[in-house]
């Protein structure tokens, strides 16, 4: 199991990696001591690794998004990395089988979607600029609201039209 989740942050070295362990996501290493402080929860041990004691602290899956949202709010990337099949389904393959995981969502400040993460009183834009043959053009939305706001910007009017 620790091959796995070690697999996988390799992946994601830039973002907490949430590891689902059922009922739990669990974090390991630094992740574990980073969300630990940041959240203000137990931080434990589990196991050995390379024969250093492994840093690991928990959330309950029913109560995840709230502890996301705080690390977001923090400044932190979170990867949350789901079981892809149920223990049953892993046994079949073999007594030692792992149970088969993906990260299948990246949470970030500018991903969030979710009315639950969303701070209601704030405009939340998702913005989008492109160039085609010297031509600028920029497009962003309100994900809170639904708005969407599209427009030509040249390079040189980037910079005042994000700050706005």
């Amino acid at each position: 199991m620790m091959a796995q989740y070690l697999e996988i942050k390799a992946a994601h070295p830039d973002a907490l990696l949430f590891y689902r362990m059922g009922d739990f996501y669990e974090m390991f290493f630094t992740d574990a001591e980073a969300a630990a402080a940041a959240l203000d929860i137990a931080l434990t041990r589990r196991g050995q690794h390379l024969g250093q004691d492994i840093p690991m602290c928990g959330v309950p899956v029913h109560a995840a998004e709230g502890y996301l949202l705080t690390l977001i709010r923090k400044g932190f990337r979170v990867a949350v990395c789901e079981q892809m099949e149920d223990p049953a389904e892993a046994r079949k393959r073999g007594a030692k089988s792992v149970v088969r995981r993906e990260v299948i969502r990246l949470v970030t400040p500018g991903t969030l979607t979710e009315d639950s993460l969303l701070e209601a009183r704030r405009h939340n834009y998702l913005v989008s600029y492109t160039e085609v043959r010297g031509e600028g053009g920029i497009a962003w939305a309100d994900v809170s609201t639904g708005e969407l706001t599209v427009a030509a910007c040249p390079r040189p009017q980037l910079g005042p039209m994000l700050a706005r």
